[in-house]
This record gives C-alpha cells, sequence and structure tokens, in this order.
C-alpha cells in the first residue's frame, strides 16, 4: 500500500495510558510530515474520516467496533493498539505500534479485508456488523419466536433467548460463548448460532457467502432488539423481516507482515500446548 500521508486517531480516554500513547504516535507522525486529527468522541463526528489513509484506534476491541461502519463506508483502514482485555481485533500492543510505526507510515504494513455482515429491515435501512448481529426480545426476560429461511427455503423456527448470526471475525465473540464454532476469518461464511434453544437439536449452522437470510417475527406482540456487535442497536416489530447477507462492503486492517491468526487465537483463548511440542 501507499505511504499514510493523513491519520485520523479515535481514542477511548477511559482505557489507561491511551491519550500517552495517542500523544507519542500522533507527535511522531506529524514529525514525519503526516497530517493528524483526533477525536475521542463516540459516535464519530460526521466526515471524521473523509481524506484520510488510515484510522488509528486507541482501546480495546469495543472501541474499534464502534469505527467500523464509517471507516467500511469510507474505505480507510484501521490500525488497533489494544488498551483493553483480549484485543482479538486491536492486535497492535503499544510497544509494538511505536516500535513498528516508522513502517506503518512507510505504507509497510499488512493489509487484510474482513467480511462484513449486512442487515436490512426495509428498502432504505441498513447496519453494518463486523462480529454479529444478535436478535432478541427487547425484554431480556421473554423468549422469541424467529422463523429462519436461507434464500426463500425454510431453516426452521427457533423457540429460544436469541439469534446469533456471526461472522468469520466475529466467531471468537458472542457466537464462541454460546457454543458456536470457530471459523478463520478468510473464510466468506455466515454462522446462526441459537442462544439456550428450547430444541437441543439445535446447532449452530454455516451458510455460504451469498446466502441470503431472512428472519421472521413469529412472536405474538413481540418486540425484537436487534443489536449490531453488541453497540448499536435497533427496534422493528413484525411487520417486516430481517434480511441478512455478507456485505459487498470490507473492513480494512493494517496489520504486521508476521502476523499469525491462531497465534492470536492460542494466546487469547489460553488454549493449552505448544507448537514446539512434539509426540514421542
Amino acid at each position: 500500500m501507499k505511504p499514510l500521508r493523513q491519520i485520523a486517531f479515535v481514542i477511548n480516554a477511559s482505557k489507561g495510558g491511551a491519550a500517552e500513547i495517542a500523544d507519542d504516535l500522533e507527535g511522531r507522525a506529524q514529525a514525519a510530515g503526516v497530517g493528524t486529527r483526533r477525536t475521542k468522541s463516540y459516535p464519530l463526528p460526521g466526515g471524521f474520516l473523509d481524506g484520510m489513509d488510515a484510522c488509528c484506534v486507541i482501546g480495546g476491541d469495543g472501541t474499534l467496533l464502534g469505527v467500523v461502519s464509517l471507516a467500511a463506508r469510507t474505505g480507510v483502514p484501521i490500525i488497533g493498539v489494544n488498551r483493553g482485555s483480549l484485543g482479538f481485533l486491536t492486535t497492535f500492543s503499544a510497544d509494538e505500534a511505536r516500535q513498528h510505526w516508522a513502517m506503518l507510515l512507510a505504507g509497510e504494513g499488512r493489509l487484510v479485508s474482513r467480511a462484513l455482515l449486512a442487515c436490512r429491515t426495509g428498502p432504505e435501512h441498513e447496519d453494518l456488523a463486523l462480529n454479529d448481529i444478535l436478535i432478541k426480545d427487547e425484554r431480556n426476560s421473554r423468549l422469541v419466536r424467529l422463523e429462519v429461511t436461507a434464500d426463500d427455503e425454510l431453516v426452521t423456527e427457533y423457540h429460544a433467548d436469541g439469534l446469533i448470526f456471526a461472522s468469520p471475525t466475529g466467531s471468537t465473540a458472542y457466537n464462541l460463548s454460546a457454543g458456536g464454532p470457530l471459523i478463520h476469518p478468510a473464510a466468506d461464511v455466515i454462522a446462526l448460532t441459537p442462544v439456550c434453544p428450547h430444541t437441543l437439536s439445535n446447532r449452530s449452522i454455516i451458510f455460504r457467502e451469498d446466502v441470503v437470510l431472512r428472519v421472521y417475527n413469529r412472536g405474538e406482540g413481540s418486540r425484537l432488539l436487534v443489536a449490531f456487535d453488541g453497540q448499536r442497536n435497533l427496534q422493528v416489530t413484525a411487520a417486516s423481516p430481517l434480511t441478512i447477507t455478507l456485505s459487498p462492503r470490507r473492513l480494512q486492517l493494517l496489520q504486521l507482515p508476521g502476523h499469525e491468526h491462531f497465534q492470536v487465537v492460542r494466546t487469547k483463548l489460553k488454549w493449552a500446548g505448544s507448537s514446539t511440542e512434539h509426540s514421542a
């Protein structure tokens, strides 16, 4: 990719050391002749990423998820610097960001593309999610009755606490906690995982990349809450189905050239065993 000439900084000031890291990286960028802008506000100000070559997000994965929709719509790659706990998406530590900052400014980072989920409630409204879309009753104590079709073929009617539609990137998030599968981020598929289904044979389903999924609310008098990446919520009635697909838009992430997905998975999920171990 080309050298970075304009960088936006999104800073979660509630994370320890985030502001100091931003000051350091922004100062280095400006010293290299790179234009910068920064914000601690969420949602992002309108037009904040216009004209930017990259967006450096300093916080946790939740902070990065809050930037996804605008970054995907403007085509601006994200550099994630982790000041949270897990850091599946914010893959740079503070030390790594400082150590490799000049390389990133020179355009020598590894650019990877991640699939996004699109959810439409009508021809005029569509939202995007990098991790997952959760559908449940607006009241946490109520079960939902949701009918799902795939390319207009009935899958089944779920009676459950909710349904999770996860991207490959989001397979390590709520989907994993609900018993869903791990999926390599380069596999363009959609995982459907029910949350506490009342039928024990209801398990996760993996759908191909061009599938069109529709979800119908079959619960009499119930209203649904639709959560995008656990942050942006939408309330819908039974008037029309929700349509879920993989979006033609992609999210671009900047990583180190030697970044290894399963090394991150082993570390973050604390898998036992070592790559250096061999059987006798």
